[in-house]
């Protein structure tokens, strides 16, 4: 598999498979899940960056955990549209996992996504900021996932 649009996600997954979004900080990488029909996507952990093994041994547990068919990765855009170093070293971590583990990879742009999420965490759920900080990534994950699922379901068959 290669990198594809996420509207191309829905046609590559075997029956029962879920999607893994996930949004790649230099200190963690925030994961959540689709569930099987890909309409929710539901935070699931947080894992500490390590070496880039490290981290794509942990990513394979839970591909294999979770019967994961593809993956969405946040795109960290800058304001303009642009790709910075940020969005280069995701892109770097697609092409890298991509030589370990054969599945399909979209990038969803997500920009604001951390900013929306702790906003929505400090208005809505009023959660100090220890707790916010526990669960901020895995979050966003989530987010960005949820928005690249509905795109999926918006999408022209």
């Amino acid at each position: 598999m290669a990198i594809c649009k996420p509207s191309e996600l829905k046609a590559k997954l075997a029956r029962n498979q879920t999607i893994l979004g996930l949004d790649l900080g230099t200190k963690t990488i925030g994961t959540a899940l689709s569930d099987t029909t890909y309409i929710i996507a539901s935070p699931l952990v947080t894992i500490a960056r390590r070496k880039f093994s490290q981290d794509a041994a942990e990513l394979e547990a839970l591909i294999a955990k979770y019967n994961v068919g593809a993956l969405v990765l946040g795109l960290p855009v800058e304001m303009d549209g642009a790709e910075g170093p940020r969005a280069q070293s995701t892109r770097s971590f697609a092409a890298e996992f991509l030589k370990r583990r054969d599945l399909p990879i979209a990038f969803w742009d997500e920009r604001l996504s951390t900013a929306a999420v702790q906003r929505m965490l400090t208005d809505e759920a009023d959660m100090s900021r220890k707790r916010r900080a526990e669960v901020v990534d895995k979050t966003a994950a989530a987010y960005i996932l949820q928005g690249a699922l509905e795109s999926l379901r918006n999408a022209p068959l």
